[in-house]
């Protein structure tokens, strides 16, 4: 039960909440819509002093709001448009923090996998492929996810899902073969075995035959099979960026992998530091009951003799006892440590 008065002042509070996060919403989107390369410097540091004044909370929300809004529509976003906007989040990702990238990027990647399941005719699925994309060219993610992704479109391997291989490789494909070749080449295996077990209609469509001639041109690093290949663009904007970061870009790229984001929810966010954790519990009584018993049985009865003679008088002072000095060196103590 909540009192008349009481009511009355969150109501109130509500009503404050709302406008105020109405007002931030007019001046996050008049900001995005002016956004365009030449005026970038100055919308970023307006961002900057939007994200100081602001809790950070509600600005992610908004940004991330506006900016799916604006890309994640059922015509084809233009390249440069969707560079610009994402760009835009990698600046503040870089010199705001990186919750900023993060928060942005689980959006995408979970309307990504919703759009992925629905049967949409329209061209969501490659505006938010093309988000990830360029959110890996301007080093808010790891090639780790762009992986993840291509393996489970690999795995489905229909029509649809090859037209977003070709565009996620088109994109990213020469980036990912400097990151890892090893696992570009093992994807490329992984595709040509589908392509090969693919039914007769599939397997003669002359997309699917150019799908397999761009791995190709891939792996041999031959970036004139690739029509429409224009890495340009893409250096240009990164050169801006370098100039408008103010730390170096490669300790804050996220290194998370598909699964992580999509149960984010379920298991927390390991990847912000300090990220509040609301769900259930991880771990419940009876396993921490059983974690308590230490394996101390394992090393030998000489050191268990030098353990009580140092006066190593409980459980965990003699395994950790055991631990220093039966440890080959300072990694393999750690690790025992941890156990």
């Amino acid at each position: 039960y909540i009192p008349p008065q009481v009511r009355k002042v969150q109501e109130t509070l509500d009503d404050k909440k709302r406008e105020e996060l109405g007002r931030l919403k007019k001046m996050v989107n008049g900001l995005v819509n002016r956004l365009s390369e030449p005026n970038l410097p100055s919308i970023s540091g307006q961002m900057e002093d939007l994200y100081m004044a602001n809790s950070r909370k509600d600005m992610n929300e908004t940004l991330t709001d506006i900016l799916m809004n604006a890309c994640v529509t059922a015509v084809a976003m233009p390249s440069r448009l969707m560079m610009e906007h994402v760009l835009l989040v990698s600046i503040l990702h870089h010199n705001v923090g990186i919750e900023v990238g993060a928060h942005f990027l689980e959006a995408v990647v979970k309307k990504f996998d919703e759009m992925s399941k629905s049967d949409t005719e329209g061209k969501e699925c490659e505006n938010l492929i093309a988000l990830i994309a360029h959110l890996y060219n301007f080093h808010v993610v790891h090639s780790l996810l762009i992986f993840d992704i291509l393996k489970k479109l690999v795995s489905a391997f229909t029509e649809k899902e090859i037209e977003l291989i070709l565009f996620l490789l088109k994109n990213v494909g020469f980036s990912l073969r400097k990151d890892d070749a090893l696992a570009l080449k093992e994807l490329i295996t992984e595709a040509q075995k589908k392509a090969n077990t693919a039914e007769k209609k599939l397997r003669d469509q002359t997309r699917v035959r150019f799908m397999l001639e761009t791995m190709l041109a891939l792996r041999n690093n031959d970036m004139r099979k690739i029509p429409g290949y224009d890495p340009e663009p893409v250096e240009k904007l990164r050169k801006l960026q370098r100039s408008l970061v103010r730390s170096s870009g490669k300790e804050t790229q996220l290194r998370v992998s598909l699964e992580s984001l999509l149960s984010a929810d379920q298991v927390g966010r390991w990847w912000i530091v300090g990220s509040s954790w609301s769900g259930t519990p991880m771990i419940n009584d009876t396993e921490k009951k059983t974690q308590q018993k230490l394996h101390v049985g394992k090393v030998s009865s000489k050191i268990m003799e030098l353990a009580r003679k140092q006066r190593m008088n409980t459980d965990i002072r003699r395994s950790i006892f055991c631990v220093l000095m039966t440890s080959e060196d300072f990694l393999d103590a750690f690790e025992k440590l941890l156990k």
